[in-house]
């Protein structure tokens, strides 16, 4: 897990724009600066781009930062964004009703540059260490891939989107052939290498933002395919088992001579005739069926 590469920012809503000038100027070392003018742009610029923080202004003249502010909160995507409320505002009970909304802090216009940058680097530095504590949290320590905690989080958003729009999603179990057999010949070290190279070598294949793989459990791993049919999931299950074997890891005691992996492939149209458990033990037992027919193969049905 590499935690450096993970690039903050800021969105600066305010309808002057000697004030976005300058705090642009101001907070660019530190983050990377999004804009907007009005409260419309600003939820819908918060929604696209996720902002680690949201400087916000009060005294607007579309909507004002207080309906922004709720809106943030009531939607799933954007509730934890965190808000420093910048305003003109020196009522002590607009402080007190932009806190109870959830702002992290509140700075009052005229602001002090200093200030500014004191409480904008304290909360990026909140934002970060959550960011951190989320990665530990979802993230499979040994491969750095999704462990299975997010993917049962993943898998659950997944279904429900597909079941509301009525879009196929497919979903991919693979197991590595003959992985204890590849542990007891060249010892456990050698297989925790394998196991993160095969799981690099998987998402790596994964062409599309929203397709995600998973540790599921020892050498078995996921892919989640939403809106995507059984012709895209062979095409992908084809894909992963050329891009495995032609990494020529070698396995001795493999009759493939090297790493391979078998796949159960399915896909479906959520709905409540051929629910999440169906799709798993259909995975199941194609993978098995894979497997039986030799491995180094993929099934879809």
């Amino acid at each position: 897990m590499n935690f450096s590469n993970y690039e903050q920012s800021i969105l600066i809503v305010d309808d002057e724009k000697s004030n976005r000038n300058i705090l642009t100027e101001l907070l660019s070392p530190v983050a990377r600066i999004i804009l907007a003018k009005n409260g419309e742009q600003a939820l819908k610029k918060a929604l696209q781009h996720k902002p680690d923080l949201i400087l916000l202004d009060i005294i607007m003249p579309d909507i004002d930062g207080f309906e922004v502010m709720t809106s943030l909160q009531s939607h799933p995507e954007t509730q934890h964004i965190s808000v420093i409320f910048i305003t003109g505002f020196h009522d002590e009970f607009a402080e007190e009703e932009g806190l109870s909304l959830g702002a992290r802090d509140y700075v009052t216009k005229p602001f002090s540059n200093a200030i500014v940058m004191a409480r904008v680097k304290t909360q990026l530095e909140l934002k970060k260490k959550e960011h951190q504590l989320h990665l530990l949290a979802n993230t499979d320590i040994l491969t750095g891939i999704n462990n299975r905690r997010q993917y049962e989080t993943l898998f659950e958003k997944e279904w429900n989107r597909c079941w509301r729009s009525q879009k196929p999603l497919s979903y991919l179990l693979i197991d590595i052939d003959y992985f204890k057999k590849y542990n007891d010949s060249l010892g456990h070290s050698a297989g925790d290498e394998t196991l993160t190279k095969v799981a690099e070598c998987l998402e790596s294949s994964l062409d599309r933002p929203a397709d995600f793989v998973a540790r599921y459990g020892g050498e078995e791993f996921v892919i989640i395919l939403p809106e995507s049919d059984l012709t895209a999931a062979e095409h992908v299950s084809k894909k992963l088992c050329d891009n495995i074997f032609n990494m020529k890891i070698e396995h001795p005691k493999s009759p493939h001579k090297f790493i391979t992996i078998s796949i159960g492939a399915t896909s479906t149209i959520p709905s409540e005739e051929f629910n999440k458990n169906k799709l798993l033990n259909k995975a199941d037992d194609l993978l098995y069926g894979a497997k039986d027919k030799g491995r180094n193969q993929y099934i879809c049905g």
